[in-house]
């Protein structure tokens, strides 16, 4: 069956509530994770929602919390880290971690990255966002990576996109506002689908532009669900 993460990322706004809640949604929506973020202030220090972002990262603080959300609400949850020692923070709670696709750009300069050898290192499963195929990068056949087609642009359009490659990757994270993206992503055949998610959509949430309300979010795995049934 294909893998559907749904990235609750900083659409929690910093809100327990609303973290559970959008767990809770993501499980009868038929998701098989949630996916967070964890970084230190100058990881987003640039950026235009500084403050916003702060209130949203996986910490010392909140990390106790949401991994009870997730085991109450019974969906597995993981987390990208964007500096070293948010490796060692998750470390004890995820089953795998994400690089995210600004990260895994690099390996394409230098075929190297410290914080892809950290989690390596712990020996769990590694999903790698990338925009170009993988096959020349060394790490490609490693057995813990999986690899993810993804454009980085946000929001992105169907004519950004370019399934042509689709069979080197594993699947396919997205940011295309339209559900019909990563629905043609499971028919071209990728495992692994992600996709941000929203309580709503007149707030004013970071990632709002590229994320699927529960109602679309229902849909797209419904959709997922009898693609496979199809293909049996």
């Amino acid at each position: 069956m294909v893998y559907v993460v749904a990235e609750i990322g900083v659409n929690w706004d910093g809100d327990f509530k609303l973290a559970k809640e959008m767990m809770e949604n993501a499980k009868k929506c038929g998701c098989d994770a949630v996916k967070f973020q964890s970084y230190n202030p100058d990881s987003v220090k640039e950026h235009p929602k500084y403050l916003k972002l702060r209130k949203t990262t996986i910490s010392e603080e909140n990390i106790g919390t949401i991994d009870q959300f997730a085991r109450e609400t019974g969906i597995e949850w993981f987390a990208t880290p964007m500096y070293l020692d948010a490796v060692d923070l998750l470390e004890p709670y995820v089953k795998k971690f994400k690089i995210r696709v600004a990260d895994g750009r690099k390996l394409f300069q230098n075929n190297e990255s410290k914080l892809l050898d950290k989690v390596l290192n712990t020996n769990k499963d590694v999903i790698i966002s990338v925009e170009k195929s993988p096959k020349s990068l060394s790490l490609f056949n490693n057995p813990k990576i999986s690899w993810l087609y993804c454009v980085s642009k946000y929001p992105c359009s169907f004519s950004d996109l370019d399934f042509r490659e689709i069979r080197d990757f594993n699947g396919y994270s997205n940011h295309c506002p339209n559900i019909l993206a990563p629905l043609i992503a499971v028919i071209l055949g990728a495992k692994i689908i992600e996709v941000h998610i929203t309580s709503d959509k007149t707030k004013d949430f970071v990632d709002n532009p590229v994320s699927f309300d529960y109602n679309e979010l229902n849909n797209l795995l419904k959709f997922i669900r009898e693609s496979e049934k199809i293909k049996r």
